[in-house]
């Protein structure tokens, strides 16, 4: 399908500053809904833990020394949403009770103790405070997340209950320091759904990453994230390649991991950038199995499963794109 540089312009374009104040909202809601059951901010008021942004934060307490930290994150945080996605992520990561990994030590090592509060405890604790505040009819809980309907005056939110994640073994691997000292970790989130399993992210890397990426392409990077996701959403419509074979995160994951050079040998020039990124991952589907996810710690795809859908992908981008030259 023929892209022109109009239409490839409106696609690498952020969508404004009603995001911005969407995500505000979100974690706003979610702190007021939180306020009825004993957590407190102290006064203190949502701020960016990352500048060019939206990963509005906010840490919060009760008396009794239970601590969460509201993070706005995905792709609405990062930057990298496109019109077709309309849900606000909102981690509420439960920090006084977390999960570790603790390498050649164990948990008693650091002192650390066990806690009869949970993340399911906390989950049943945001799930009833959300249905008290915007009723009954508009929250539902899933799996991993709890749904809030949004309406005129509020944003539609998946809001996912976590623990804190340690990895400290990993820390000892790659720092090579196997010092025992508390600090010494790196910080994920754990999502435990109601099924069963874990899946651990590392959100705040993530976010991290990818404002480097983007300053060290030009600014390119999220413009040909957006991009290939609204292509992927023509390419849904036209049933030439089924979107949900492939997420958004995984899209962003993929373009994270070519080299800087792609993106800037004409950064000026857009249809070229893309043109090159869409070329790349077609040559490199090879290479897909040792792609890391943006955080840089995970890989992107565990199994050849995943391989080939990501794979099917880049093969579907390349013969459904063209550019529409002017």
């Amino acid at each position: 399908m023929k892209i022109s540089d109009n239409q490839l312009a409106d696609f690498a374009s952020p969508i404004g500053k009603t995001e911005e104040e969407k995500c505000k909202n979100a974690l706003r809601m979610v702190r007021d809904a939180l306020k009825q059951i004993g957590y407190a901010d102290n006064g203190k008021i949502e701020e960016t833990i990352q500048a060019d942004t939206f990963a509005y934060t906010l840490k919060m307490s009760t008396v009794n020394k239970k601590e969460i930290t509201i993070l706005v994150q995905g792709s609405y945080a990062n930057k990298t949403n496109i019109p077709s996605q309309s849900d606000v992520d909102v981690a509420v990561i439960l920090e006084s009770t977390f999960i570790g990994e603790y390498g050649v030590f164990s948990a008693s090592d650091f002192g650390f103790s066990t806690s009869d509060y949970d993340v399911f405890n906390l989950k049943d604790d945001i799930f009833l405070a959300l249905q008290h505040k915007f009723g009954s009819q508009n929250v539902k809980r899933g799996d991993k997340a709890l749904k809030v309907r949004g309406n005129t005056y509020r944003v539609d939110a998946d809001v996912v209950p976590t623990y804190r994640y340690r990895d400290y073994s990993s820390f000892q691997r790659i720092k090579n320091d196997y010092s025992k000292k508390v600090d010494n970790y790196f910080g994920g989130i754990v999502i435990c759904p109601d099924s069963g399993g874990r899946i651990i992210n590392f959100p705040e890397q993530h976010i991290e990453n990818g404002i480097i990426k983007n300053k060290s392409t030009e600014y390119n990077f999220k413009k040909c994230v957006r991009i290939s996701k609204n292509i992927r959403e023509l390419m849904d419509t036209h049933r030439v390649f089924d979107a949900k074979r492939v997420s958004s995160f995984g899209i962003e994951s993929l373009i994270w991991n070519l080299k800087n050079s792609c993106f800037t040998e004409y950064p000026s020039v857009l249809w070229y950038v893309f043109d090159k990124v869409v070329n790349e991952l077609y040559c490199n589907t090879s290479s897909f199995i040792t792609y890391y996810e943006v955080n840089g710690i995970k890989r992107l795809c565990p199994d050849e499963d995943t391989v080939k859908a990501y794979s099917d992908f880049a093969k579907a981008l390349k013969d459904f794109y063209e550019h529409e030259a002017t």
